[in-house]
C-alpha cells in the first residue's frame, strides 16, 4: 500500500490513526502548493483532487481520510478506534461528525477564505470566512461541556472523534483565524490526548 499525502490536518488524522494501530505504510509526497493534486495523473487516483489517498496493492484508490481510517480499522481492529458495541459505534460516529462538520470544517473554511491560501485555484470570500470563524467558536462550548462529563469525546475510550477534534483544535491554534473561547475541559483533555505517543509520531 501507498499513502499519497501532503502536510494537512487530514493527513495528520490518518498518521495518528496509523500510529495508534502500529501500522506503517509507504508515503508518497504530493505537492499541493504546486498544484500536483490537480494534475490529470493525480485526479486519476482521486477525481476530487484531495489528499490523502490510500493506494491498495490491487490498484484501488481510497480517498477521504475517514474512509482510509475505516479501511485500516477493518484490517487492524485493535486497538478499536471506531467503537465496538452498537451504542459505542453510534456515539463515536456522532461525535466524529460533530467534530468534523461543526468545528474542523468551519476552521478550514475560515482559514481558506480569510487568508486566501488557495486563491490561485479558488475564489476566497472573506465574509464567509469570518462567519465560519464565528460558527467554529460558537460550537466550542458543546465540546467543552461533553468533556466535562466524559474522559473522551465519545465516552470512556479514545477514538477517531478525539483525533479529529484534537487535530482541528491544533490547526485552529496554528492558523489563528478563529478566536477560541476559554475551554477548561478541552484543555484538560487536550493535554492528555497530546501526550499520547501517536500524536508525537504524526
Amino acid at each position: 500500500m501507498k499513502l499519497h499525502e501532503s502536510p494537512s490536518p487530514n493527513a495528520r488524522r490518518v498518521h495518528i490513526f496509523m500510529a495508534e494501530k502500529g501500522v506503517e505504510i509507504e508515503r508518497v509526497a504530493v505537492d499541493i502548493r504546486g498544484g500536483e493534486n490537480l494534475t490529470p495523473d493525480y485526479k486519476a487516483k482521486n477525481p476530487a483532487g484531495r489528499v490523502p489517498v490510500l493506494e491498495l496493492d490491487d490498484g484501488t484508490f481510497i480517498g477521504e481520510s475517514v474512509a482510509i481510517c475505516r479501511y485500516l480499522e477493518a484490517l487492524h481492529p485493535q486497538p478499536n478506534l471506531l467503537g465496538s458495541s452498537a451504542k459505542e459505534i453510534a456515539l463515536v460516529e456522532m461525535w466524529q461528525r460533530r467534530a468534523e462538520l461543526n468545528f474542523m470544517m468551519n476552521v478550514a473554511m475560515a482559514f481558506r477564505n480569510i487568508t486566501g491560501f488557495f486563491k490561485d485555484r479558488e475564489t476566497p470570500v472573506k465574509e464567509y470566512g469570518e462567519v465560519s470563524a464565528v460558527v467554529a467558536a460558537e460550537f466550542v462550548p458543546m465540546f467543552d461541556d461533553q468533556l466535562g462529563k466524559t474522559q473522551y469525546l465519545a465516552g470512556d475510550n479514545f477514538s477517531i472523534a478525539d483525533i479529529t477534534m484534537a487535530i482541528a483544535w491544533g490547526f485552529a491554534g496554528q492558523v489563528k483565524v478563529v478566536e477560541l473561547p476559554a475551554a477548561p475541559n478541552i484543555e484538560r483533555w487536550l493535554a492528555e490526548v497530546n501526550a499520547r505517543p501517536s500524536f508525537s509520531a504524526s
